[in-house]
């Protein structure tokens, strides 16, 4: 009988294909929250008193952690604020941040904007005109990724924020886990998982509270809630490693709906014999040009910017 497992409602908008449950609007919003707010207190993600810095995109991932994480914020558990990056992608990362503000705006949440232009000079745009060897060497998400987590480390400085809060999926994670060990990135391998502490103290810590839950149900819920999301897809990740493994995932979740799970519970029970191997790997430093950590003289993000400089 097609009606609701948990109300009987005659208007299901989901079957879950892992678990056979079929939900409403209503009670898969409120069943998905709850899944969300669990996995924060099981993982022990934030704690009373944090002051939580979101990474908001204007995607659907950060949108509808946002939504969920302003309920912390007006039970008095945490104070937020938002941080939106703007990369410098012509005719994509306009709409993304002005949809990123509006739900901030409308949410009362503190919200900052930061851009590649402003501290480095250059778009990610002016990089990958710049680097005429792009193609053959690195993919613009590197780049992109160097550079936007230096950003979510600093403005969390400033800000004096306890936690960073990124909307990373299911999905996300599950490409992850087989990125990392398909190009043999053991230690990036031990970075996995919702929370992320690191040795060097001059690094936030990074939690994820949306890791289990699946990138199609965070979609169902942003359009059942009906929020404004950008959704948009970033036209530089189309051809990246990342995209192959995320469609081979896909593919294989038709005919095996509870691959990402079993692969994330797996990777779970090996990650502890990782961190224990590899756990001395850790950098320790800090960049003597930005004051970041780093795990030689200079960070990531200012080691790109050297090698511009010079060619």
């Amino acid at each position: 009988m097609n009606v609701c497992t948990k109300c009987g409602n005659p208007h299901v908008i989901i079957k879950k294909k892992q678990s056979g449950q079929k939900l409403c609007r209503e009670c898969f919003i409120e069943t998905t929250k709850e899944k969300v707010l669990h996995d924060i207190r099981k993982y022990k993600l934030i704690e009373k008193g944090d002051k939580v810095l979101l990474g908001l995109s204007g995607g659907k991932d950060s949108v509808m952690l946002l939504d969920i994480l302003n309920s912390l914020k007006e039970r008095n558990i945490i104070d937020l604020v938002a941080v939106t990056i703007d990369e410098g992608i012509t005719g994509y990362r306009e709409d993304g941040v002005r949809i990123a503000a509006s739900n901030a705006e409308k949410l009362g949440v503190k919200h900052r904007i930061v851009s590649f232009k402003d501290y480095f000079g250059l778009t990610l745009d002016d990089i990958v005109e710049k680097d005429s060897d792009l193609a053959r060497s690195r993919h613009p998400c590197t780049y992109c990724g160097v550079f936007r987590r230096w950003f979510l480390n600093k403005v969390a400085k400033e800000e004096g924020a306890t936690k960073i809060a990124t909307g990373h999926n299911l999905d996300d994670e599950t490409e992850s886990i087989l990125m990392n060990y398909l190009e043999g990135n053991i230690r990036n391998l031990t970075r996995i998982g919702p929370k992320s502490e690191s040795r060097n103290k001059e690094f936030t810590v990074k939690i994820k509270p949306l890791s289990e839950i699946p990138e199609k149900e965070i979609g169902l819920y942003v359009v059942a809630k009906g929020m404004d999301v950008h959704f948009a897809g970033c036209p530089y990740a189309g051809e990246s490693f990342r995209a192959e493994i995320g469609k081979f995932i896909k593919d294989l979740s038709v005919e095996h709906p509870t691959i990402m799970y079993s692969t994330l519970r797996g990777f779970e029970k090996i990650k502890p014999v990782l961190k224990n191997e590899f756990a001395n790997e850790s950098s320790t430093g800090v960049c003597v040009n930005c004051g970041e950590p780093a795990s030689g003289d200079l960070c990531k993000a200012c080691s790109f910017l050297k090698h511009w400089d010079e060619n």
